[in-house]
């Protein structure tokens, strides 16, 4: 789940670099254009202190530099680090649990007949960041459905950064974030083989149910097959209205008739998408719409 930078402590160091009006338009302009990203005014010094690092590592003089080179074919090799620089990513196994138990106790048992009778399952963890959430649906997949992997059943997990992307492919996270993994889960999750040098790995069972991709959710969703749960947390909440309500009619249209989304504690649903779900829980809702 990617969050715009907001990192206090940087955006008090002294400047320098000339960081102008200017120069905080065009970046934002960018921003939202290629990622939906809303960049308000007061969030410019802290934009400056992540970026001022890129200025260092590309070793440019300005931010007139920089600006000018992502206008540049070059500058399309600069935009995962552009994209890197200004957000961060939140996230730990079980956020916001009361979604993976809803799955458990009661949307996985409906979905199951039909995927034991011969159906398909989809999920899709549409902002994803390093993982955790597409590992955590594939530990409660396999909690209601021991042999998931003889069922169709696929989980696809997607985000903007490729950074964060090739972290949630490796599968391996320090050794602290261990005591997020919930105890019932812990043996579905973690083979005792992985955990070393203070990081610990995610099991072969789970890996086999997920697929990892780099997706930009701005862009055309190359998918062709609708899902059964869509979840989008934590990541809405950085776009304008206007792209949020955009991205939650898109949302609706990938989603198969009374379909899954989940999104996060601080998001609602909005614009025309909102007529066509009702309300199921906290923060998770069902698609009503009939094709």
């Amino acid at each position: 789940m990617n969050v715009v930078a907001n990192d206090i402590a940087d955006s008090q160091s002294p400047q320098e670099y000339t960081f102008t009006d200017g120069d905080f338009r065009m970046i934002a302009e960018l921003a939202n254009a290629k990622f939906g990203l809303f960049l308000q005014e007061s969030k410019k010094a802290l934009v400056y202190s992540r970026l001022a690092r890129r200025l260092r590592a590309l070793h440019l003089a300005s931010f007139h530099d920089y600006c000018a080179l992502l206008a540049t074919e070059k500058g399309e090799t600069e935009q995962p680090n552009f994209l890197s620089a200004l957000t961060t990513n939140v996230t730990h196994f079980f956020r916001e649990q009361h979604h993976f138990d809803q799955l458990r106790k009661d949307i996985l048992p409906e979905l199951m007949p039909k995927v034991r009778a011969g159906g398909s399952l989809r999920i899709w963890s549409s902002a994803c960041s390093s993982g955790q959430e597409a590992y955590c649906l594939a530990a409660t997949v396999l909690d209601v459905c021991p042999d998931a992997a003889r069922l169709d059943i696929k989980i696809l997990a997607t985000d903007v950064d490729s950074v964060v992307i090739e972290k949630a492919r490796k599968g391996r996270y320090p050794i602290d974030q261990l005591d997020a993994v919930v105890p019932q889960y812990r043996s579905k999750m973690v083979d005792d083989g992985t955990v070393n040098d203070g990081h610990f790995g995610m099991s072969h069972k789970l890996r086999e149910l997920i697929s990892f991709a780099q997706l930009n959710l701005m862009d055309a969703w190359p998918m062709r097959r609708p899902f059964d749960v869509i979840m989008c947390r934590n990541a809405a909440i950085y776009f304008d209205k206007a792209t949020q309500a955009r991205l939650w009619s898109r949302f609706e249209q990938a989603l198969k008739p009374g379909g899954y989304l989940m999104i996060g504690h601080s998001e609602r649903l909005s614009g025309a998408a909102a007529a066509h779900f009702r309300s199921i829980g906290i923060t998770a809702y069902q698609k009503t719409k009939t094709d």
